[in-house]
């Protein structure tokens, strides 16, 4: 605990130290059903909790080796990884192999133990579509604006984003802008916190954030917020922490995070947590989980909580990454 954080009162206190425990223990649940049902999410879950412990600044509270074992061991022979072993290949858990890696400093594993970074490269560049430049997120063929940004963010990582017809993926992007400054998961479809942020964030990777209408969509944004501080991912919708990375990124990727009440969302995303067995929920007294747990301190972080490390807005990795891989 800093000297800043102990000035705060209680109900503005990070409980950090029950944050780490909560996020070491779920590893260690194999014997709850609720395990197994989430193993298509195991790649995703190991890259949220420990981005969660290095926003903390608790990178090693997870054994380094083994993490970088078990994500080698989710490589299929295209260059994808999935989820877990034997899990098919998909974009998302590709996504996710390559931040974990370079969260560990790793990359360099996947020439050196794994199938090598130039064939994840051609995994992720297979899947666009080279019609519409937007891209699937499997073999099967759903596409979404998500698939479009992981690519994106996982290719520039890598130092392969020219493998991808990026032209073309920012012209499916420009499409997908509606009247309100907003972007949809489709070219026609509302307006969506989540895809505003993939949008951008990949429009920002792309060095074309000039097509963003800022002034329109900072204020649709910041209307997000309702009255108890709370951010939400369209209007009428009940407010959740994990908008509080959402709407919060994308905000800052356009200048304009000071738009919305930094105090009164502060203090919402530290009233859902569970200050005894750690962990971070949507709302007020609801379960815990290690996906709003994440979102949670990344929009804290965002908002400049004392104690935590800086996040990257665009690839939501702590920016001592980032730096040091992109020079950003």
């Amino acid at each position: 605990m800093t000297e800043e954080t102990k000035a705060l009162p209680d109900e503005l206190q990070l409980a950090t130290s029950a944050h780490v425990k909560y996020i070491q223990s779920l590893d260690t649940r194999k014997d709850e059903y609720e395990y197994w049902l989430t193993e298509h999410l195991r790649l995703n879950g190991l890259y949220w909790g420990l981005t969660a412990l290095h926003l903390l600044g608790h990178p090693d509270a997870l054994p380094r080796a083994e993490t970088i074992d078990f994500v080698l061991s989710c490589q299929h022979e295209n260059g994808g990884f999935g989820a877990a072993p034997r899990h098919d290949a998909h974009l998302l858990s590709t996504v996710s192999a390559v931040q974990i890696l370079a969260l560990n400093d790793a990359l360099g594993d996947l020439d050196s133990r794994g199938r090598g970074r130039a064939q994840v490269g051609a995994f992720i560049a297979n899947l666009q579509n080279p019609q519409t430049g937007t891209f699937a997120g499997d073999e099967w063929g759903e596409e979404d604006t998500r698939f479009l940004y992981g690519a994106f963010n996982a290719l520039s990582l890598l130092g392969l984003l020219h493998l991808v017809d990026v032209n073309k993926a920012v012209d499916h992007i420009a499409a997908c802008a509606n009247f309100d400054g907003g972007y949809g998961v489709s070219p026609g479809a509302e307006s969506h916190s989540g895809q505003i942020f993939t949008c951008v964030a990949a429009l920002t990777i792309a060095g074309r954030q000039d097509l963003v209408d800022t002034d329109r969509l900072g204020r649709w944004l910041s209307e997000r917020q309702v009255a108890g501080g709370g951010l939400n991912g369209r209007p009428e919708k009940k407010e959740d922490v994990c908008y509080s990375w959402w709407v919060l990124s994308s905000l800052e990727m356009i200048g304009k995070t000071h738009w919305i009440d930094r105090d009164k969302l502060i203090s919402f995303i530290l009233g859902c947590q569970d200050t005894e067995k750690g962990g971070i929920s949507d709302r007020p007294g609801d379960m815990v989980d290690v996906w709003h747990t994440v979102f949670g301190l990344a929009g804290l972080s965002l908002l400049d909580y004392p104690g935590l490390q800086p996040v990257d807005e665009v690839y939501c990795l702590p920016k001592s990454t980032t730096q040091k891989i992109l020079g950003r």
